[in-house]
């Protein structure tokens, strides 16, 4: 960020926004926005309270169990879709639907098929998140030098090594950058599951918080929920721009 030819600090952008933040709100411009310093003052209060850490481990849980299975079953099932043209063919259109689809509206079908506990919160988290790890992993398989593959079969190597010790490696940034976009999208999933399917974790201290009109307490929670998602996303980031050396290596 430049400004009047001198370069700032890249948080900058984030001082003047929490600047603008509590000018809007000591203005007292409307109730849903209180100012920030408020709002740190209730983040510092409730964090240490039972309430908010029983809610953040139940989030955190889902969370966590969604993602893990996002991954496990994302990462397989985009390499060999890479991989193998006719599997590509029959699943690629699926993907993209329910890439681009309204998912929140499948949360009514989730809750009749699992019922209203952790099951059908962490199938909601995993649902938004796999399907852009899908295509990120394909994309990653589809850019492999060929010559990579064509030695490996020429040495003998299994499709088990092959699997893993050429196209996974080959493809790891593109796999690391979907991971990192459907985590994103995981934390989006897990509110809404915890907001429709069964009012608990972070959903239900949203929901209290914004039926009484505790918009301070709201936007604590709500800050929490973003740092958690920045760091996860900066933390792989950071290992992308660590592995980057192996897409120029393909």
């Amino acid at each position: 960020m430049t400004l009047l030819g001198f370069r700032l600090p890249g948080f900058s952008s984030l001082i003047l926004w929490a600047l603008l933040w509590e000018l809007v709100g000591r203005l007292d411009l409307t109730f849903f926005v209180p100012p920030l310093s408020e709002v740190v003052v209730t983040l510092v209060q409730i964090l240490p309270t039972p309430a908010f850490l029983s809610a953040l481990g139940e989030t955190a849980q889902a969370f966590l169990l969604g993602v893990l299975a996002a991954v496990l079953a994302g990462v397989p099932l985009g390499i060999l879709m890479g991989r193998n043209r006719l599997l590509d063919e029959l699943l690629l259109p699926w993907v993209n639907i329910f890439l681009s689809a309204p998912l929140t509206a499948l949360v009514p079908v989730l809750m009749v098929l699992f019922g209203f506990g952790m099951l059908s919160i962490v199938i909601t988290t995993t649902l938004f998140a796999i399907w852009i790890i899908i295509l990120n992993a394909r994309a990653g398989v589809l850019q492999i030098n060929r010559s990579l593959v064509e030695m490996a079969k020429s040495f003998g190597a299994s499709p088990f090594d092959a699997f893993f010790k050429i196209y996974f490696w080959a493809a790891l940034p593109e796999i690391l950058g979907g991971v990192r976009i459907g985590i994103i999208r995981a934390v989006k999933g897990v509110i809404i599951g915890q907001l429709l399917i069964s009012v608990v974790g972070f959903g239900a201290l949203f929901e209290l918080y914004s039926t009484n009109f505790l918009m301070a307490h709201f936007w604590a929670v709500l800050i929490v929920l973003f740092a958690l998602a920045f760091a996860i996303s900066e933390l792989l980031a950071h290992l992308e721009r660590r592995v980057a050396y192996y897409a120029a290596r393909r």
